[in-house]
């Protein structure tokens, strides 16, 4: 990096004191159009494409000269600050002021890559090395691989301002700059090793030799350092004023440079020469050009090129004369800023303060290194031909057939499983001769060849078809395997662990209905601690503590019955498509109760299946009942909260939670002494307590401080919903629950043989039709009842002792007067949750839920009952004995769920939306800058609350939280595992219609307690800190009130406009309805064809470029809109949709074209004809304009015009408008967000000024 201290004062647009700027004669030096008067004879291609300088054919240069090879624009009006011949490809790296680097290859100057290095620092230095190129900053070091990957990052202090990089070695570095030190940076571990101190004013300049290392400051001196220490071994004071440049070769040192004069620093045209084997100048080479970089170029001898700020270039020797005739001119747009010399000394590189990179050389095949490596290229979309298929030929298979995975119409290939039996091909067994002469070491087992067998070939004999389905149940025949347990594969394939299967488009292409036929909706599990999927589907289907939850609202932040509340909305809106519970599980890792149970799983806990699933899940179902009964306790009203009672629990049941699950328990206890005591209790669930098992409880008499036993345990009043936690933790357990089952299926084989056969009940047609498709029974056999205990109804009563009663009773059976009037209750079994045990998968947890007769109403139109299996996104009827049979082998039972008979009636299952229009009023920001913060939106006014059917745009910016796991085929492809977990960062709804259009009134960034991996700023635009309430300065709220923002506009029935809303919606936990979306990238999608971006359409359709750096929700959020106007022109201009579709055909051919890149110049082209964009007025009229940008600023400017014409004497409506919505700003009107409002005001004042 040069000084450029003393240059021309007219170049100070950039503050750093050792930068180059542009020309004072270009007004705007950062436009991306430059200016024809510069160009000069060189022609340039804005889209950065090398294009040939005119005429360069004629121009003869001697033997050892350099001529003007090529031309490029890296990036229009941007400088080119650094330039850098790369030392091991055939690559010109340069970078440019606003931190954007570009590699282009070979002397035909193609693009090779391009990629951001720094959001908004200039980069100074560039250096490459054998694994990367290392870019300095002003604060940071950052290593990239040559096709733009981030090695490492290394950030310095931030008072540091580093202009000079050195690498000593492949692995070390130093670094310098206007400091008292260099520092010395470990490219290996990326770590300082050693700060060097230095004299201020620092170190602007390093080269090095053999024999020193070579510092030049900005001081004008030149200092020589020892290679190991650092140490100062010498100085020479070259200029009064500072130094631009110098360099070093063999003996000779040569600098250029600034002397201080009266009015001020001027460029001084002797270079210092230097001899370094006596230590002291020599005679100085006077040049005839204002010297600012210099470097030998010892090709022939040992030549200099000096070169010149206005772009002039004289070579001339160091002990010479200079000759005026080598004194040649670079076409350059500007002023130089930066240059290189190659290697092989074949290439000079000349970087300019237009965004020009020039490239010179002595010849048109030249060289930038002696020995290059061969550079990587992006490998060609290859497009996979079908092979020719002759439909006649009898031996043709029919899977080369391309089929498409999924269709919503049911092939006729497709049998129904009642029609097929299959018949698998096993295996044939190994060759006895293997398994006597086999040895084992571990598990791998070692045996010769017999060779009696093909290699790699296994010859299948056919069979006939085996009784047993499963091949797993047999004893494996080779000794690896004997000591299995025989249950490891018997899990059925329904209640094994279910996963996604993710393709490149994620899960579009993943056929749910596969594994779910019913209008119920499942829950995903890639999810952490989604383990607790099936007891919220246990939750849900319990009819008051759905409509509870939905009822609940409050102020706190983590609350689990409203995210409960908002996840059973959801679940009550899907069609059979899957729903996610990650707020609700979000909210849940939130809280220290759940944390200190141990109920928050580490991810590899979960999946290698370290944790008892059985137990983990009952002190999940204690805890949430627990938590929700002291959430909803003494509730008032949908917005009040009072969190936690005073009073302790249990002595208040209050809340539908406690009414619904408590049961009053008294514990009496007698002592020796004759003290008796009595203790009451609220509890809401009972656990199993087996016989034998359990020791009697003591506790100490406060009366004579003696043991005493516990007698008695009195339940006092029934619950309306009986929990019973199973507790079936060790074997002996698991014993007594097999002994129970064996004696009640002796028992019905006997019951069985001595009744008569009793007719069959009459079912529904279409439950017959489903469960003979399934392969189900609605019939009940006697072999379905092997490992059956539970009861499906249980009778309860109190008798006269207050004592309880519980006997079996027949499901269909009804209680008769006498035992009502006793006090005698029925229970149902409704939920069974058990624990699938699966070596393979580290087991699972499913539920069997009893569906009453209302979710059949709402969802399925029928009035019935029926058991489901709820494995995930996973959901089959099944029999209900199925659901009550438990083989320990595999289905270890957990929880079960007992439900009064027709005890809803006495509950209230209305459900009140509690949302109110309120959440869209103004709310404070949770950030404490928020008085530093800007105003980037406005909040709707009570006039403009939205109605059914306004339009509204919408975008999100997401960050991550946990990146994927992925895993590397032998094939080569990828496969993903577990997807990266995404989180909202920032959500803006923009006004859709009315006066106010385009303008946001939703610009929400949430805060998260979240660790964050990346914050994507180069897709999202979030930065570290914008999400911290300490420091940020964005208007931060809380994930839950954004997010009852966005479910009253889904309530009350507006319709989102929005580029990708699928993914949107789906990080953001919301469930919408088909027809409240109205998605770009469908609008504008061919079938089988691929989806496009928002940048590309608003290229094509708009002339806008956005998305240029980094998204902006607001930008994309109001370019949606205009694309659905876009959308409704066009399709509204004819009435055949060919026409339409002839325009969607365009759009693809100039995809292809483009290769679906926007160019960095504005505008679509010749190749593409001129159309007219319509602009709504509030008249309802339609005006043409062919050039939006252009006639805005005139409408503009024609209004400011009248409003302030001394003519005008009566009060202009436009001046009332602008004030009124200024002053309803909570803070002071900045600039950004009156050129927020005043695109969409324009069109309303214009039409009032007519």
């Amino acid at each position: 990096m040069m000084n450029f201290d003393g240059l021309d004062p007219g170049m100070g647009d950039y503050p750093p004191a050792l930068h180059a700027s542009l020309d004072p004669g270009m007004e705007q030096p950062l436009d991306p159009r430059l200016d024809p008067s510069l160009l000069q004879s060189v022609e340039l291609d804005p889209a950065g494409l090398p294009v040939p300088v005119q005429g360069s054919d004629s121009v003869h240069l001697p033997e050892g000269m350099y001529s003007e090879l090529h031309s490029v624009v890296s990036e229009g009006g941007v400088p080119v600050c650094a330039s850098h011949f790369d030392l091991q490809e055939e690559l010109l790296w340069i970078g440019n002021h606003r931190g954007h680097a570009t590699s282009f290859f070979g002397p035909t100057m193609g693009r090779y890559s391009s990629f951001q290095v720094h959001a908004s620092d200039d980069i100074r230095q560039i250096h490459s090395m054998e694994s990367g190129v290392l870019f300095l900053s002003k604060s940071n070091l950052k290593c990239v691989t040559r096709g733009g990957l981030v090695m490492f990052d290394y950030l310095m202090e931030e008072s540091a301002d580093m202009h000079s990089l050195l690498l000593t070695d492949n692995t070390t570095a130093l670094v310098g700059g206007l400091q008292n030190y260099v520092t010395q940076i470990d490219l290996n571990t990326v770590q300082e090793t050693q700060k060097f101190s230095v004299e201020v004013p620092g170190v602007a300049i390093m080269r090095h030799s053999n024999r020193f290392f070579f510092c030049g400051h900005t001081s004008g001196k030149v200092s020589l350092r020892d290679l190991r220490s650092f140490t100062l071994e010498q100085e020479f004071d070259a200029y009064s004023g500072s130094l631009s440049d110098f360099d070093v070769h063999g003996n000779l040192l040569v600098t250029c440079g600034f002397s201080s004069r009266m009015s001020g620093q001027a460029c001084e045209r002797f270079l210092m020469v230097y001899d370094l084997r006596m230590m002291r100048a020599i005679s100085p080479l006077q040049v005839h050009v204002d010297p600012l970089f210099l470097r030998f170029i010892p090709t022939y001898t040992s030549r200099l090129a000096i070169i010149s700020q206005t772009g002039q270039c004289q070579f001339c020797e160091p002990t010479g004369l200079a000759n005026l005739a080598d004194v040649f001119h670079v076409n350059t747009v500007g002023q130089l800023m930066s240059f290189d010399v190659s290697s092989s000394k074949q290439a000079l590189a000349f970087g300019d303060s237009g965004g020009c990179v020039h490239l010179w050389s002595d010849s048109t095949e030249a060289s930038f290194n002696s020995y290059s490596w061969e550079p990587e290229f992006a490998l060609p979309c290859m497009v996979d031909t079908l092979p020719h298929l002759d439909w006649n030929h009898d031996l043709l298979p029919l899977s080369l057939i391309p089929v498409p995975l999924s269709s919503p119409e049911q092939l006729l290939s497709d049998w129904a499983s009642a029609y097929i039996l299959p018949q698998p091909r096993h295996a044939p067994p190994v060759d006895p001769e293997i398994l006597r002469t086999m040895k084992t070491v571990g598990f791998i087992g070692y045996a010769p060849n017999p060779r009696n067998r093909l290699r790699n070939q296994v010859p299948y004999k056919t069979k006939e078809a085996e009784n047993e389905y499963d091949s797993y149940n047999q004893v494996p025949e080779s000794p690896i395997g004997r000591e299995e347990e025989p249950h490891l594969y018997m899990v059925p394939k329904k209640y094994r662990k279910v996963t996604i299967k993710y393709s490149k488009l994620g899960l579009e292409d993943f056929d749910f209905k596969h594994y779910n036929k019913t209008l119920f909706a499942g829950l995903e599990p890639h999810i952490p601690n989604a383990y607790c999927n099936c007891m919220i589907q246990v939750l849900y289907f319990l009819e008051p503590i759905r409509c509870l939850v939905q009822n609940h609202l409050c102020q706190k932040e983590f609350c689990l019955a409203c995210e409960l509340g908002f996840l059973f909305h959801m679940l009550d809106l899907s069609r059979g498509d899957p729903c996610q519970a990650s707020n609700f599980l979000r909210a849940f890792r939130t809280i220290p109760e759940a944390s200190a149970l141990g109920l928050i799983l580490a991810d590899s806990d979960e999946q290698t299946g370290k944790v008892n699933l059985g137990r983990l899940i009952q002190s999940w179902n204690r805890f949430i009942l627990t938590h929700l009964h002291q959430e909803t306790q003494e509730q008032e009203g949908p917005q009040a909260y009072r969190g936690v009672s005073n009073s302790a629990f249990g002595s208040s049941g209050e809340s539908v939670i406690g009414r619904l699950f408590g049961c009053e328990v008294e514990n009496s206890s007698t002592c020796r002494c004759g003290k008796e005591t009595v203790r009451s209790s609220l509890t809401l669930l009972f656990t199993i307590h087996y016989p034998d098992l359990n020791t009697a409880g003591v506790c100490v008499c406060n009366h004579c401080a003696v043991c005493a036993q516990v007698q008695t345990r009195n339940i006092r009043c029934l619950p309306d919903v009986l929990v019973i936690n199973c507790e079936v933790n060790s074997t002996k357990e698991a014993e007594f629950w097999e002994a129970q089952a064996q004696y009640a299926f002796k028992k019905a084989i006997k019951k069985e043989e001595m009744e008569p056969p009793k007719p069959r009940e009459a079912n529904p047609p279409e439950w017959e039709e489903l469960c003979t498709a399934e392969g189900l029974s609605l019939y009940t056999s006697i072999e379905e009842l092997r490992h059956v205990w539970i009861p499906l109804s249980l009778k309860m009563t109190m008798n006269k002792n207050k004592e309880l009663e519980v006997t079996s009773w027949s499901e269909g059976e009804e209680l008769s007067s006498s035992e009502e009037a006793q006090g005698a209750v029925v229970y149902d079994l409704v939920v069974t949750v058990p624990h699938v045990l699966d070596p393979r998968t580290g087991g699972n947890l499913v539920a069997h839920i009893k569906v009453g007769e209302t979710y059949h109403q709402r969802k399925e139109g029928v009035t019935h009952q029926q058991w489901y299996l709820f494995n995930d996104f996973l959901i089959e009827p099944i029999d209900k004995c199925e659901a009550a049979q438990f083989d320990l082998s595999w289905k270890v039972p957990a929880i079960l769920y007992y439900t009064k008979r027709n005890c809803h009636s006495k509950y209230d299952l209305r459900i009140k939306n509690p949302i109110e229009a309120s959440v869209l009023l103004a709310e404070a920001s949770l950030a404490r800058k928020q008085r530093k913060s800007h105003a980037t939106f406005i909040p709707l006014m009570l006039s403009e609350m939205p109605q059914a059917g306004d339009l509204v745009g919408l975008d999100a910016e997401f960050v991550t939280l946990n990146q994927e796991e992925a895993e590397l085929r032998s094939d080569g492809t990828k496969s993903t595992i577990k997807p990266s977990q995404m989180s909202v960062a920032r959500i803006t709804c923009v006004r859709g219609q009315g006066p106010n259009e385009g303008v946001p009134f939703i610009d929400d960034y949430i805060s998260t307690q979240e660790q964050v991996v990346d914050y994507l700023t180069q897709y999202s635009g979030i930065k570290p800190g914008d999400l911290d309430a300490k420091i940020s300065s964005k208007h931060l709220t809380t994930l839950k009130s954004t997010y009852l923002k966005l479910r009253f506009l889904i309530d009350v029935g507006v319709k989102f406009v929005g580029h990708g809303l699928q993914k949107d919606f789906r990080v953001i936990n919301l469930l919408v309805l088909k027809d409240q979306v109205i998605d770009t990238v469908y609008l504008f999608h061919m079938p089988r064809k691929r989806m496009i971006s928002l940048r590309f359409l608003a290229w094509y359709f708009l002339d806008l470029k956005i998305q240029s750096e980094t998204h902006d929700s607001t930008e994309d959020a109001r370019t949606a809109l205009q694309l659905y106007r876009k959308y409704l022109m066009l399709s509204s201009k004819g009435s055949r949709p060919e026409e339409f579709r002839k325009v969607l055909k365009g759009l693809y051919e100039k995809g292809r074209k483009m290769d679906w890149k926007v160019p960095d110049c504005e505008g679509r082209g010749p190749e593409q004809p001129q159309e007219y964009c319509c602009v709504p007025l509030c008249d309802g009229n339609v005006r043409p304009e062919t050039n939006r940008g252009t006639f805005q600023k005139l409408r503009e400017l024609d209004i400011l015009k009248w409003i302030y014409s001394p003519r005008n004497t009566t009060k202009s409506i436009a001046v009332t408008q602008l004030f009124t919505i200024c002053n309803s700003l909570p803070l002071k009107p900045h600039k950004a967000v009156c050129i927020v409002i005043i695109n969409s005001l324009l069109t309303a004042v214009f039409c009032s000024l007519e």
